[in-house]
């Protein structure tokens, strides 16, 4: 029997090896009149087809998604006290002018603008003006004041600039309970790092003037439904608080904010505005920001008297709009720009300082 099999499997084998012989000489009569005609270059496309099959295939993977700062979930927190601190910290912040604005239920020290008016989302918005960065940094150093300064000096600033009022007694419940909400959206922050997404994202300087006229054609098309012709803004149904903030006018930032420097109105309104915005997906190109941030920042606004800011005056931004300055270039340009030559200006002056 087993004999029988071996001379199956030998038969088998020699009539797939003459099929195989077959289709070899087939292969070949094909082959050699199709060569003799084309030459050897359809050979040569036809083994480059073959080499290109044989080719590893290479797997494409995707890049990772860029990773931004998210506040920390209020849910959180354990402790009902230290809940309820953070809470009204956050109600401070949506919503100031309720609590200490004008007709405030617990002060008026303010001008009626509440402060996610400028830190959206009650400061946690990527790249909205947010407060991730704020807990992990400060104490800081600022040149414009000349001191190291702590959280109740950076929410005071803006107390007395961004809301054109006064600063709160740092032990008063209200401060205390903004300095709470601060710190804890800086939670999930290391010390001392800056977290992606936090402040305000850069953008870049114009190769000219900032201009204001162009500035207001712009603010026509896109801004005036929400802040009005006048830019006053629009005034929420209970009175208290503004649903539109007003850009200009008594009620608005003085000189003293931080907004009154163009290249930071230009970068917030760049990925933020028209309301609903995000960065990623930004409406305004960087020209028209730059020049609605000239047009705005060109109209009147209360002044705030500040003659201690930037004592050394040579570390004043270079869009600072007042001088005097520790280069030979005008109010003017360092208001509007073109900012690159005052730049070039400032780090040729450092390097000179350094040798």
């Amino acid at each position: 029997m087993d004999q029988h099999q071996e001379r199956v499997d030998r038969i088998a084998r020699a009539i797939s090896q003459l099929k195989a012989l077959l289709i070899f000489i087939l292969v070949a009569l094909t082959l050699v009149p199709i060569t003799l005609f084309y030459g050897d270059d359809l050979m040569k496309r036809i083994d480059s087809v073959l080499q290109a099959r044989r080719q590893p295939v290479v797997i494409r993977e995707e890049l990772p998604k860029e990773v931004f700062w998210i506040a920390p979930d209020p849910g959180s927190i354990k402790d009902v006290s230290v809940q309820a601190q953070i809470a009204y910290g956050k109600e401070l912040i949506a919503h100031t002018a309720k609590y200490l604005g004008p007709k405030g239920i617990v002060m008026q020290i303010s001008n009626g603008m509440n402060c996610q008016n400028c830190h959206l989302d009650a400061g946690t918005k990527v790249f909205g003006n947010n407060y991730g960065a704020v807990a992990s940094i400060y104490p800081k150093f600022r040149a414009r004041s000349g001191t190291s300064e702590n959280i109740y000096k950076r929410v005071n600033d803006c107390f007395e600039r961004s809301l054109n009022g006064k600063g709160l007694d740092t032990l008063s419940k209200e401060m205390q309970a903004i300095k709470a909400y601060i710190i804890f959206l800086g939670s999930n922050v290391t010390k001392g790092s800056i977290p992606n997404g936090s402040g305000l994202k850069q953008l870049a300087y114009l190769d000219r003037e900032a201009d204001p006229e162009r500035g207001k054609s712009i603010y026509n098309a896109k801004c005036v439904t929400c802040h009005q012709a006048n830019g006053q803004g629009q005034k929420a149904a209970d009175g208290l608080e503004y649903t539109y903030p007003p850009l200009w006018g008594p009620h608005s930032y003085n000189d003293g904010a931080g907004l009154y420097r163009i290249s930071t109105f230009a970068k917030y309104v760049k990925y933020n505005m028209p309301q609903g915005v995000i960065h990623t997906n930004p409406l305004l190109t960087d020209e028209e920001a730059w020049d609605v941030a000239a047009f705005v920042n060109s109209q009147s606004r209360p002044h705030i008297n500040v003659p201690r800011d930037w004592p050394d005056i040579a570390k004043k931004p270079v869009d600072h709009p007042f001088g005097p300055y520790a280069d030979s270039f005008t109010e003017k340009q360092h208001k509007y720009g073109p900012f690159k030559p005052i730049l070039e200006e400032q780090k040729k002056s450092m390097t000179t300082a350094q040798k």
